[in-house]
């Protein structure tokens, strides 16, 4: 990619979007989740497609070794900055890296890392595989492949909300929209990207929901404030049981998939 798409929403996307109750709920509902498959700090962690480092600084505060990688200078121009406010401990324990996520594994020159996430990109490229892949070849043996993508089974939800009652009948058979900052993306299915890390020795552990109330708030109308905090994390506790069961983790607009990457085959000699 040559030109840099998010120059012009750099500020709307990391200071605005991550700033809303939405972007909270998001960053808080993603970190537990993660917790409960990462190994212990101080393992690395490869952020792909890191933004401006919104999920992966809080693990480099919690105490593991984290790379964040984007395409974007502009963001990652947001990155230096939030990096410049954090504890110099998890200041070290941070690298940035600017390179296209199709291109990770020699970006990082063929590190292996304990987790490799890919949260909010896989919608804004052409074909999700590519880059699984890089991913999954970025994952050490038993390291867990971390992906947050556009759920293709709630199309419909937004434009229904918003009543555009045309578009959330067309939304039932599409896989791309338009998004929130304008940007056109696309969305996939649980069992798709399933089947691209199978494909790539990564076994699908468990996937969850990420937004599901807060979203229908949004988009219906409700008017939530990101200045009330005692709100905010009575949202955020709700969506994070809301991701877990079943059928609300279905229903949200995007899904949170963890693999775990086979171990090494040890190749023994016939005695």
């Amino acid at each position: 990619m040559s030109d840099d798409i998010w120059a012009g929403l750099a500020d709307q996307f990391a200071d605005g979007a991550y700033a809303s109750v939405k972007g909270r709920v998001r960053t808080y509902v993603l970190h537990r989740q993660l917790l409960e498959h990462l190994p212990p700090p101080p393992a690395t962690v490869l952020d792909v497609g890191g933004g401006a480092g919104h999920q992966s600084f809080p693990l480099a505060e919690a105490g593991y070794d984290v790379t964040l990688l984007d395409s974007s200078p502009a963001m990652l121009a947001k990155a230096e900055q939030r990096l410049q406010r954090l504890p110099t401990e998890a200041r070290r324990r941070i690298t940035l890296v600017q390179a296209d996520g199709e291109n990770t594994e020699k970006s990082v020159n063929g590190r292996r890392f304990a987790a490799v996430l890919c949260h909010g990109v896989l919608g804004y490229l052409e074909q999700p595989e590519p880059l699984v892949g890089q991913l999954c070849r970025c994952a050490a043996a038993g390291g867990v492949v971390s992906i947050m993508t556009g759920n293709a089974h709630a199309m419909a939800v937004r434009p229904a909300l918003e009543r555009r009652w045309e578009d959330a009948l067309a939304a039932f058979d599409a896989s791309t929209e338009t998004g929130v900052l304008g940007v056109p993306s696309r969305a996939d299915t649980v069992e798709e990207i399933s089947a691209l890390l199978s494909g790539h020795d990564v076994e699908p552990v468990r996937w969850y929901g990420v937004w599901l109330f807060v979203d229908w708030l949004e988009f219906g109308g409700a008017e939530l404030d990101p200045g009330d905090a005692e709100q905010v994390a009575a949202t955020a506790e709700v969506e994070f049981e809301a991701a877990r069961r079943d059928p609300y983790r279905g229903l949200s607009r995007v899904f949170h998939l963890v693999g775990r990457k086979g171990p090494a085959i040890s190749l023994r000699p016939i005695g």
